[in-house]
């Protein structure tokens, strides 16, 4: 029998419908909508036209006791859903945890309750505690439509969160989803604000920190809009898709862990919003600490070292810019008990030789094995935040930091420690020596004589994502001239590997428009004030 006919046959006289006695089909629509939950139902489904429901519509789907929220897609094609099926996308079918063809029900969701203080927040007012609660409540709930999220990325965006505003906003998103509790103190985190490439230092910091002792439980993103997240560096070597009671075995076991977050559920209000900051380009300061602030303290942080690199193509751009981002930051982390050591970094150039998931294992783990080639650049800088967390252990006198973290790499016990981490994570097969990159290359020669004086990190990281990186892991670009290295016409400042002829085009394409690097006298370079 036709879908078309089962829904006439359960459609009442009249044309109405009482939806929870008219039970659909569920469907898995394999349709990957980026942490937006998507239901999709077909514009002749009884239940469509006796409801009026309408595109974009928040309903609520319920099966096997469960119940989720999403937005409402119609289609008029039987072969995404038929008329007696409700689909789900990937992320909300997931939720849901049954099976192909098992029946739900779907209702027109009731509006979000703090959809009144999201209206005096576009005004401009300032909100209140209880405001900030109620409205990331309903994004984790995923009460909210695209375009009332985006309404609010916005509005905070525009009218600038006072610094109490961003204290609430950072105690509602730890509040949501789950909070890890370690039982001990300190246990210590480092992060990164973002947009410097190959930036792998946490792959580095957090085996020479728990070598030491110190509990350092480090979940991390996966890349967004860069070449490579931390998560996605790692996966190169070992399996970072932990369920929650592996990952604190591990970590109680070896005192650190280098994951992904994603299976955590910590802030998950912050994966929703992100959705909405990242293709809007908008990561304005008060949502910048909000995010990383709230992750931390779900995850059970009492100390954190937070690294702000400064850099005319760095996210932050001036020394008076990021003085005023650290004074937030410690604001908001001392009213939420997390101890905070905010340290400047120069952010001129791209940290490491490689951008790209397997270019950046490669110099991580050269690096550990005290290999002379190893970039000194990201040696240096991972010494100085190991230093810096080092000294939250009250054993250690401030300023001896940077020499035990040091020793503790050349001694080898920050390789044994790795070493460790990656076996409990489940190993993967890597050779430094010979990293599996991608299969096409291409070089990029200088076009002139004189000093490097200039790297553009967001150029470079385009490349490497046209190149392929981080979806494939072996794409990517590979430096072979930092800032103010001489350099002569034609030499070869880098090579972008790719998979495919399509993302080498591409990639090959944009270096031909601007190849990131400017080359002339050196004392054109500019300088920045950094504190190591």
């Amino acid at each position: 029998m036709s879908p078309d006919k089962k829904a006439q046959e359960h459609e009442p006289e009249g044309g109405m419908v009482d939806s929870e006695a008219f039970p659909l089909v569920l469907k898995r629509v394999a349709i990957d909508t980026w942490r937006e939950n998507v239901a999709y139902l077909h514009r002749d489904c009884a239940l469509y036209r006796a409801e009026g429901f309408q595109a974009l519509a928040k309903v609520e789907v319920r099966a096997n006791s469960k119940r989720i929220l999403a937005t409402l897609n119609v289609v008029d094609d039987t072969n995404i859903v038929g008329c007696n099926e409700i689909g789900l996308s990937e992320d909300a079918f997931a939720q849901l945890g049954v099976q192909d063809g098992h029946s739900a029900r779907i209702s027109q969701a009731p509006l979000a309750s703090s959809i009144p203080a999201l209206k005096r927040k576009i005004t401009g007012e300032r909100l209140s505690r209880d405001d900030f609660a109620a409205i990331v409540h309903d994004i984790a709930g995923h009460r909210y439509s695209k375009i009332e999220l985006t309404a609010f990325v916005v509005a905070c965006n525009q009218g600038e969160l006072d610094r109490e505003e961003v204290h609430f906003l950072t105690d509602a998103m730890a509040s949501v989803g789950q909070r890890l509790d370690w039982h001990e103190r300190p246990v210590v985190d480092k992060h990164c604000i973002g947009g410097i490439p190959g930036n792998r230092t946490s792959m580095l910091v957090v085996p020479i920190v728990a070598a030491h002792g110190m509990l350092c439980p480090k979940t991390s993103s996966r890349a967004i809009t860069s070449p490579a997240g931390t998560a996605d560096t790692m996966e190169v070597l070992a399996n970072v898709e932990l369920p929650m009671g592996q990952l604190s075995e591990l970590v109680r076991t070896h005192r650190g862990c280098l994951a992904w977050g994603g299976t955590a559920a910590l802030s998950p209000a912050d994966d929703v919003l992100i959705s909405v900051e990242r293709p809007l380009a908008v990561d304005s300061a008060g949502q910048m600490v909000a995010s990383i602030l709230s992750k931390k303290i779900a995850a059970g942080s009492t100390h954190l070292v937070l690294d702000i690199p400064v850099g005319p193509s760095a996210k932050v751009r001036s020394m008076p810019e990021a003085q005023a981002l650290r004074r937030l930051f410690q604001y908001v982390a001392s009213q939420m008990n997390l101890t905070v050591d905010v340290v400047i970094t120069d952010g001129r150039q791209p940290i490491g030789n490689g951008i790209g998931p397997v270019l950046e294992a490669r110099d991580v783990m050269q690096v550990l094995e005290n290999d002379p080639a190893a970039p000194t650049d990201l040696r240096q800088k991972a010494l100085r935040l190991a230093g810096r967390m080092l000294e939250f252990d009250p054993d250690v006198r401030g300023g001896d930091g940077f020499a035990m973290a040091r020793d503790i790499l050349e001694s080898g016990r920050a390789l044994a420690k790795m070493d460790d981490i990656i076996r409990a994570q489940g190993a993967r097969p890597f050779d430094r020596h010979a990293p599996q990159v991608a299969r096409h290359y291409f070089d990029v020669p200088a076009n002139a004589s004189g000093t490097v004086i200039g790297i553009d990190n967001l150029q470079i990281a385009s490349i490497a994502r046209l190149a392929g990186a981080p979806k494939i892991q072996g794409a990517g670009v590979d430096l072979f001239c930092k800032l103010g290295d001489v350099v002569e016409p034609g030499q070869v400042l880098y090579r972008v590997y790719a998979d495919y002829a399509s993302e080498l085009a591409f990639a090959r394409a944009a270096t031909g428009d601007d190849s990131g690097y400017r080359i002339g006298a050196a004392d054109a370079m500019p300088h920045v004030f950094v504190e190591f």
